[in-house]
């Protein structure tokens, strides 16, 4: 990781923008603006137009202002200076108004663009998607474009329409003075067109590069001032490898940016002496023809207004399609995320009513591997959940255990194989309403920096207000007499990070301990689930915890169809039946007797772990 790795995800950005891709996303991101801002989208639009035409009426009405000082007549002079002044009013009047309303549908747009993101990330029915390196890094592009760029596209559009109406009109008022210098100056776009493209395309490129180096950045800066990781990284001393990694990654990413730079000011620097060699030029020729009789004074003012203000409208022209063409290549990230499918399952998939479960839960002849190029985790497994049950699942670190809770909750489908409920396979019903029968508690459960009430709600949001409900889960747990005692009970923020307002005092820590049982009471909190999943629940408890866990975990459990697993055989030895998993395979099963009878796998580890207890006297 010594700097930004271009061949991760660099060929979409380097691909150029068709003329269908860029309709499409042009299309998709003015739809978007239409939805979120109507008023403001048709207000910008009246903006721009009268934006595009008060120059070139301005230099038209000082033309005839410059020429009626000698043919035109007081009340004609009067009506047409009067006509200037309101034109100029209206100008100075438009550069506020235009950038308040383009605020404002930026505001609005950015809001439903990342509501509509986040929906989509949301609903991904696995999670093999989410472990993608190359899917968030193009997630951090597509939230800046649903941030910036869905708006900016607009605002450009608008401009290049604009600029367009801006440019056609003082063409055709230079082209009264002179056709050949219309030509000349109409000519010089040509080449600033397509050096402002490919800036462009540069730009886009280098925004990807620079985004994967600033993500690692980001990485390592969480690391060096992360509560979680402070003490690891400063008893073990690493705080100086992590930081220097991260320097590491800001000067690739700063490299990147400045060699941008450079190419950004040669380009543009060439483009402004090529509009001033023109401009100059033309300058010349006008004088030398108004000495010659040839042009009037207003001829000479209108010719050069009307250069200036070609140069100025195609530039900005330009500027706006270079604009533009680096933020449709930002929303191709938008779209991508949007449109995507989920990359372990169809999300839109399952259509079936999921049956109440009666018969129980089976995994018949199921197999597992993350990718082709990974091994097989779970290896041709059979295994049947009885409804009203408790199957325990035991094996080593690696067996597959934990894959195959996985499997149940559908974060990702068997690579062959089915998971059938009652006889129906689960990828047949729509995973939320598989999801609503489980209660789990995982191994790996979140620290969530929320107030006490708010964590134990997530495990059912409905509930969020109703603290008799948070309570009784909390005494289930055994955390509710912990929880009452904080500062502000319920209310108090368990984060040293977040507070719920400016003003507040930092939050409570909990213990190891602690957070467990708040998992356990979030798991709770869940009415009646028809199948119960806990994953090393009482992992990182003292002895008397996690006894009192076990009986409280044995209450709620009574008559539940239940899947346990955990590497203290203690705690799962009264399941109605234990399998113990090997290299992704069920190699015995049987209850508690039965296994330590056959004096296998089983038999020996509980043996092991029993002696551990046991005192001894040394000879």
């Amino acid at each position: 990781m010594n700097g930004p790795r271009a061949q991760q995800g660099e060929p979409a950005a380097k691909e150029r923008l068709t003329p269908k891709e860029a309709l499409t996303s042009t299309r998709a991101a003015v739809e978007l603006a239409w939805r979120a801002a109507p008023g403001s989208t048709v207000t910008l639009l009246l903006l721009t137009v009268a934006a595009a035409g008060a120059p070139v009426a301005a230099a038209w009405l000082t033309r005839l202002v410059l020429d009626g000082l000698t043919g035109a007549g007081d009340v004609a002079l009067l009506g047409i200076a009067l006509g200037l002044a309101a034109v100029g009013l209206t100008a100075a009047s438009l550069p506020p108004l235009t950038t308040y309303t383009g605020n404002r549908l930026g505001r609005r747009t950015s809001y439903r663009a990342v509501g509509r993101l986040y929906t989509v990330v949301h609903s991904f029915t696995g999670l093999a998607t989410l472990e993608n390196p190359r899917f968030q890094d193009r997630l951090r592009m597509a939230q800046s474009a649903g941030s910036q760029a869905i708006g900016g596209i607009v605002l450009s559009a608008l401009r290049i329409g604009g600029g367009a109406l801006t440019a056609v009109g003082f063409v055709g008022a230079l082209y009264t003075v002179s056709p050949a210098m219309t030509a000349l100056v109409v000519a010089c776009t040509a080449p600033v067109l397509t050096a402002q493209l490919r800036l462009s395309r540069h730009r886009a490129l280098s925004d990807w590069r620079i985004g994967l180096a600033r993500r690692r950045e980001m990485f390592y800066q969480t690391l060096l001032s992360s509560l979680d990781a402070a003490k690891e990284v400063r008893l073990f001393a690493a705080g100086d490898h992590l930081r220097d990694r991260m320097l590491t990654e800001r000067r690739a990413a700063d490299t990147e940016q400045a060699t941008m730079d450079r190419r950004q000011l040669a380009t543009q620097g060439g483009l402004a002496l090529l509009a001033a060699l023109v401009g100059g030029a033309g300058l010349v020729w006008a004088a030398l023809g108004a000495r010659r009789g040839e042009l009037t004074v207003g001829d000479v003012s209108m010719f050069v207004a009307a250069v200036a203000g070609v140069q100025t409208a195609l530039s900005g022209l330009v500027k706006s399609l270079a604009d533009m063409h680096h933020l449709l290549l930002m929303m191709r990230h938008f779209l991508a995320v949007v449109g995507a499918g989920d990359g372990s399952a169809d999300s839109s998939a399952g259509t079936l009513p999921l049956p109440p479960l009666r018969r129980g839960v089976e995994f018949r002849d199921v197999w597992f591997r993350y990718d082709e190029e990974h091994p097989w985790v779970l290896r041709g497994v059979n295994l049947f959940l009885p409804h009203g049950r408790a199957v325990a699942l035991v094996g080593a670190n690696g067996a597959g255990k934990s894959t195959l809770v996985k499997l149940l909750c559908r974060f990702y489908e068997p690579t062959r194989g089915a998971v059938l409920w009652d006889g129906v396979d689960i990828r047949q019903v729509p995973a939320a309403e598989l999801r609503s029968r489980l209660g789990a508690v995982f191994q790996d459960y979140m620290h969530y920096d929320l107030t006490a009430a708010e964590n134990i709600a997530l495990g059912d949001v409905r509930a969020l207000d109703d603290r008799p409900r948070l309570v009784a889960a909390a005494r289930a747990a055994g955390i509710d007499r912990e929880l009452s005692r904080l500062p502000q009970g319920y209310d108090t923020m368990l984060s040293r990070i977040y507070t719920t307002h400016e003003d507040a005092e930092p939050g409570a820590l909990l213990s190891g301990g602690q957070w467990q049982r708040l998992a356990l009471a979030r798991a709770f909190l869940r009415d009646d689930p028809q199948l119960l999943i806990l994953d090393e629940p009482n992992s990182g408890l003292d002895a008397e915890a996690e006894h009192d866990v076990h009986l409280r975990l044995l209450k709620h459990r009574q008559g539940r169809t239940s899947l346990l697993i955990s590497h203290r055989l203690g705690a799962v030895r009264d399941a109605d039946r234990i399998v113990v998993l090997t290299d992704g395979r069920i190699t015995e099963e049987g209850d508690h007797s039965e296994l330590l009878a056959r004096n296998g796998a089983y038999a020996r580890l509980f043996t092991l772990q029993a002696s551990g207890y046991q005192q001894t006297t040394a000879p």
